[in-house]
């Protein structure tokens, strides 16, 4: 499953620099596929979104940091565990249980993002 970051977050942007897919923005931020990936063009991710991975996508949070779930790996093929919550001051980066993703799900989707 993806990582989410709860209204706990205190904006400390901890977490942003850590994450190897750049899935992480602050809030009010615009993110694009192509934001530390190797995609360019036209990219389709696992849950359906087709975009062009230069192209702005609006921000999910005007006021919190907040985590892509078509670019979160959980770190699955860089670390052993999730870095944003590993080094969350308040543990505001949890499961999203609302999107659940197997092992081999998060590696395949880090290999399309990776190429």
């Amino acid at each position: 499953m993806a990582i989410k970051i709860t209204e706990e977050c205190i904006n400390c942007g901890a977490c942003e620099p850590e994450c190897p897919n750049n899935a992480i923005y602050e809030g009010g931020a615009e993110w694009r596929f192509a934001d530390g990936t190797s995609l360019k063009g036209a990219f389709t991710s696992s849950t359906g979104l087709t975009a062009d991975a230069e192209e702005p996508q609006v921000p999910n949070s005007m006021d919190l940091y907040y985590i892509v779930t078509d670019k979160c790996t959980e770190c699955v093929g860089f670390h052993d565990e999730p870095q944003c919550a590993a080094v969350c001051p308040v543990d505001c980066c949890v499961d999203d249980m609302d999107h659940r993703e197997t092992k081999e799900e998060l590696l395949a989707k880090k290999a399309s993002l990776h190429l």
